[in-house]
């Protein structure tokens, strides 16, 4: 029976699971979709070895990056961001990245652009990160990273931002964990107070649907989004890939 699934940490609250068997239902297909809880990237072999019936599976957090050294090939899009979420596993058991994050965040995104949208704070550096800064690209929006640590890639620490900053920038885009089910109390260190109704606030996390970090974007008037439509339409060009549509 052909199966699919899930790489990923602590990941029992995924998204995945659910929207696939319920995809297989409605399609009246026998295949099962797993998630594979791993401690180390380096787990992949067991999985693989363990589940000869394995056609393909997404990569969540926090093994985007991690994931490249095991794979045999990479798609370009997925070699240019450097971060992988979808692998399809060819019948000898060879491996292929690819990276459909960046089509569903463009999907779910160029919806609700408007002319003044033409700058992005992009808070986390991981590898989801990496495809919204691949997207934001595409769509001639120039971005910045803020981290809580100094590194290479951030412009901002966290303890930098001021409300001057976070005006300056119209879409803000929540790349971290933070906030997700069941710490719901938290949410990015930023200064809120520098958001107007001509921002956008989007959220990769999706449980809650409404994050703190969106919350507090709505009580300034700013546009928000969380990450269920990007999940969709990943999880929907995933699919495509692994049957070569």
């Amino acid at each position: 029976m052909p199966e699919f699934g899930l790489v990923g940490k602590n990941i029992s609250y995924s998204f995945s699971k659910g929207y696939f068997a319920e995809k297989f239902k409605k399609m009246n297909l026998p295949y099962t979709y797993e998630n594979f809880d791993l401690q180390q990237i380096s787990d992949i072999k067991n999985i693989l070895s363990s589940n000869p019936e394995l056609i393909g599976f997404n990569v969540t957090i926090p093994y985007k990056e991690e994931i490249l050294p095991f794979l045999n090939q990479i798609d370009e899009t997925a070699k240019r961001i450097g971060a992988v979420n979808t692998v399809k596993v060819s019948r000898s058991g060879e491996l292929k990245g690819y990276n459909t994050d960046t089509y569903g965040f463009k999907k779910s995104l160029k919806p609700l652009l408007k002319p003044n949208h033409k700058t992005a704070l992009i808070l986390g550096t991981g590898g989801a990160s990496k495809a919204v800064a691949h997207t934001l690209k595409q769509l001639n929006i120039s971005y910045d990273y803020v981290s809580r640590t100094a590194n290479k890639k951030s412009k901002f620490l966290y303890s930098d931002l001021t409300e001057q900053i976070i005006h300056s920038y119209s879409i803000i885009i929540n790349c971290t964990p933070i906030g997700t089910f069941p710490d719901v109390n938290n949410c990015p260190d930023i200064p809120y107070e520098g958001l107007t109704e001509n921002h956008i606030l989007y959220d990769l996390v999706y449980n809650p649907p409404v994050t703190k970090f969106l919350a507090c974007g709505e009580m300034k008037g700013a546009q928000v989004i969380n990450g269920s439509e990007m999940l969709q339409f990943q999880a929907e060009k995933a699919w495509h890939i692994w049957n070569e549509i």
